[in-house]
């Protein structure tokens, strides 16, 4: 038999649209920012053909509307001893709100989670956490997750082969 919760509403504010509307040439900036933020504004500039001061108001005007989160490095976790990715559904007990804000505080505390979902279908919440391998993974099991509030299920599924992943949205 299956039941039905009903879903909450995402508490997040919705995104606001650019104040400015996206030309090819915004377009092209965030395109090759995606592919490497590390690239000089001279660099950048000479990619989307723009002078390097009309390319940086682009940039800061781009990172003022929210469009440019921030700029970051991307890490090998197998160096850094979180090299096991691990996917996680959860189901919680009660559809409550309260239930909900309690969960989510707590998975942003959990030790290694990079990603935290609320989602429609067989689970509530899909959590993405990276860890060292299973003696370590099993202690967080045994340490943090069996202690999240309101938590009905938990079903692990370890990741045997990353096949893709990115952080390049198409523009």
């Amino acid at each position: 038999m299956s039941t039905t919760r009903p879903r909450l509403r995402s508490t997040a504010p919705a995104p606001a649209a650019p104040a400015t509307p996206l030309d090819r040439i915004d377009r092209a900036i965030l395109r090759a920012m995606q592919r490497d933020a590390s690239i000089s504004n001279v660099a950048l500039a000479a990619k989307v053909n723009l002078s390097a001061p009309a390319c940086l108001r682009r940039v800061e005007r781009l990172k003022a509307e929210g469009l440019i989160k921030g700029i970051v490095a991307l890490l090998d976790p197998r160096p850094l001893n979180a090299g096991m990715l691990v996917i996680i559904g959860v189901v919680l007990d009660r559809s409550t709100p309260d239930t909900f804000t309690d969960f989510e505080k707590a998975a942003q505390k959990l030790s290694g989670c990079l990603e935290c979902h609320l989602v429609t279908g067989e689970f509530d919440y899909i959590v993405m956490l990276r860890t060292k391998d299973n003696d370590s993974f099993n202690r967080l099991h045994a340490e943090q997750l069996l202690y999240l509030p309101g938590v009905r299920q938990v079903r692990t599924f370890m990741v045997l082969k990353q096949v893709l992943s990115t952080t390049q949205l198409p523009i």
